[in-house]
C-alpha cells in the first residue's frame, strides 16, 4: 500500500489547517481570498470517483462544511468549489470565497496573478475558522 504523501506542489502554496476525517484541510496563502482546500488522505486518488461510496459521502461532508465556514467570513458573497487538478493531480478540492471586485472578478483566480501571502496564516480568518469548528 502507498503511503498518502500530499503534492510538494500544494504544500508549497498551502497553509495545513486541520485533518478532518477524510481529508487534510488547507488554507491557500493568498491573503485576497477567504481559500480552503480539501485533500482526501487517499494514496493514488486523482478523480472523485477515484473514492469509494462512503469516502465520496464523507468528502461531500467536508466540501460543504468548509464551504459554509468560508461563506460565513466577512465579504464573501460568492462560493467557487472546484476540483480541476490540470496543475496537479493528486485529489483536491478548492473551496474559494469571492466578491465582486475581487483581483480576479469576475474569471477565475486560477492563474490569475502571483498569490500575496497572509503576514500571518494562522490569524487568517479562514485559519481561525477551522480551528473553532473541530
Amino acid at each position: 500500500m502507498i503511503d498518502f504523501t500530499v503534492d510538494p506542489v500544494i504544500t508549497s502554496l498551502t497553509v495545513p489547517l486541520a485533518d478532518w476525517p477524510l481529508s487534510r484541510v488547507f488554507l491557500y496563502n493568498d491573503s485576497r481570498y477567504h481559500w480552503g482546500l480539501l485533500v482526501p488522505r487517499r494514496a493514488g486518488a486523482v478523480e472523485i470517483a477515484d473514492l469509494s461510496a462512503d469516502d465520496q459521502a464523507l468528502l461531500m461532508g467536508e466540501m460543504v462544511k468548509l464551504s459554509a465556514l468560508v461563506r460565513g467570513l466577512p465579504g464573501v458573497e460568492k462560493l467557487n468549489v472546484g476540483a480541476l487538478g490540470n496543475m496537479v493531480p493528486q485529489l483536491h478540492v478548492h473551496v474559494i470565497g469571492r466578491r465582486k471586485g475581487d483581483p480576479a472578478w469576475p474569471g477565475p483566480v486560477w492563474g490569475h496573478s502571483n498569490p500575496v501571502p497572509w503576514p500571518e496564516p494562522a490569524e487568517a480568518p479562514l485559519a481561525m475558522a477551522v480551528r473553532s469548528a473541530r
